[in-house]
């Protein structure tokens, strides 16, 4: 186990400032890394070799860690480039190397033998022979496969006790196998073990019948409801799950998936499982305080997919009627890591108020002057905004999303703090109708990226 027997929370770092946003929300660790041979291709081109090196530094100054994805499958003409970034990584002196093949797992022994070494999900270990063929071969912690169960994690754990057991918790599933899939490959050249998978799975398909002998093509209607979203699954929620994890006392790491996903997704997601271990810990769990601040993410519905229940026994793991759905809030601005500014995300005007969103354990200073009001109701904090203000004294009724200017703040706030409204608010300031708004997690509202920032 991490430090005091306490579970770690691994968070996704898809960026510099994605990095800074999970660390200060709460989490223990972060994973993420270069787009050299890494499983998400573009996330990571949002790293440079300097910017993850200043990443690693700043969550080694906070006592955090940082794990680097080096997890995708090599051919034979790419060995020694593997040894060429490996090297370069290790010279970062991140705490770990996360791979997928047996064969980097021997060049990162060679290369960096101080620095530990963790299997990626991409290997779907689910079993303890072959968790002992990793453990062997020096890996010090596997991430199991999101089709594991709990009891054979059980058993990973009683047959080698010393290994470190991560599991996922939250994010996106894959149709098949972690990785093993290649709808993509087959239908955009976008290979999923090479790190850019097209999420075809994600995509509506129409159904065809068609008769050689005559040439004819019938297409088939679907059952109205039903939808055709055929492959599409659901995303992982195991936060209400989570009290019953850690009573297992075999799991080292709980992980978020998402390093593509938005900065608020990382803020908003990585506190909430927090709270939800550190609630456990503190004898006072309680799933509805998590999942609501989850449902405030978008989301293709959720499901809390294998680890209780096998995948043979679930019919309810796949979204058939949409892609993706608004969640219950939307992300009115950004506060900068200064704490003096923010940066719009959705169209907000003088007279608007928007609930504040702290960082993990942050204060807020109630105030009331000319750019604004700040104020305590019910447990929540909420912002009034009376100018709008940028740092040049620009003076604007309303802001949109995309504005380059830095707005004041009436106060310093956390640095990364989020400024958020229900959806029914965005949407109507989008001149979009209620009837649009998602009240319930079933319903299949589709955005497009013009919509939802």
């Amino acid at each position: 186990m991490t430090d005091q027997n306490k579970v770690e929370l691994l968070a996704p770092a898809g960026n510099l400032e994605k990095m800074k946003i999970a660390l200060n929300y709460g989490a223990d660790a972060v994973y993420g890394g270069t787009s050299t041979f890494s499983l998400r291709i573009r996330s990571g081109k949002e790293f440079d070799m300097e910017s993850y090196a200043e990443g690693i530094a700043y969550a080694h100054a906070r006592g955090k860690k940082v794990y680097s994805t080096v997890n995708s499958f090599p051919f034979n003409s790419q060995m020694k480039l593997y040894e060429n970034h490996i090297a370069k990584i290790a010279e970062l002196k991140p705490d770990a190397l996360i791979v997928s093949s047996p064969g980097v797992v021997k060049i990162a022994n060679r290369i960096a033998p101080d620095i530990p070494i963790h299997l990626s999900t991409q290997a779907n270990v689910m079993n303890a022979m072959d968790a002992e063929v990793y453990y062997d071969l020096g890996v010090k912690r596997i991430i199991v496969a999101r089709e594991i169960s709990l009891k054979d994690c059980e058993a990973i754990k009683h047959h080698l006790p010393d290994l470190e057991l991560e599991i996922f918790v939250h994010g996106s599933m894959c149709f098949a196998y972690s990785g093993r899939c290649l709808i993509s490959s087959l239908q955009t050249g976008r290979v999923p073990n090479r790190g850019s998978c097209a999420n075809d799975c994600r995509f509506p398909y129409e159904v065809y019948a068609h008769n050689p002998e005559s040439g004819t093509t019938f297409r088939l209607d679907e059952e109205e409801g039903i939808g055709t979203y055929i492959m599409n699954a659901k995303d992982m929620n195991m936060a209400s799950h989570i009290d019953e994890i850690l009573k297992s006392g075999v799991i080292d790491s709980l992980k978020i998936e998402g390093r593509t996903k938005s900065p608020y997704y990382a803020a908003v997601v990585t506190k909430a499982y927090r709270h939800a271990i550190d609630d456990f810990y503190a004898n006072d769990f309680d799933a509805a305080r998590y999942q609501a601040e989850l449902n405030t993410t978008q989301n293709r519905g959720f499901t809390d997919a294998y680890l209780l229940s096998r995948p043979f026994d679930r019919t309810e793991t796949e979204s058939n009627e949409f892609s993706i759905q608004y969640g219950t809030h939307q992300v009115a601005g950004l506060v900068l890591e200064d704490g003096l500014t923010w940066k719009c995300k959705d169209k907000t005007c003088v007279g608007d108020s928007v609930e504040i969103v702290l960082p993990l354990d942050a204060t807020v200073e109630m105030v009331d002057n000319d750019i604004g009001k700040i104020e305590e109701i019910d447990g929540k904090y909420w912002l009034t905004f009376k100018k709008m203000r940028s740092e040049s004294g620009k003076e604007f009724e309303c802001i949109h999303s995309g504005d380059l200017n830095n707005i004041l703040l009436p106060t310093k706030l956390p640095g990364y703090t989020i400024l958020r409204r229900e959806i029914a608010e965005a949407l109507e300031n989008k001149g979009l109708t209620e009837s649009s708004t998602p009240m319930k997690q079933e319903q299949a509202v589709k955005p497009t990226s013009k919509d939802i920032k």
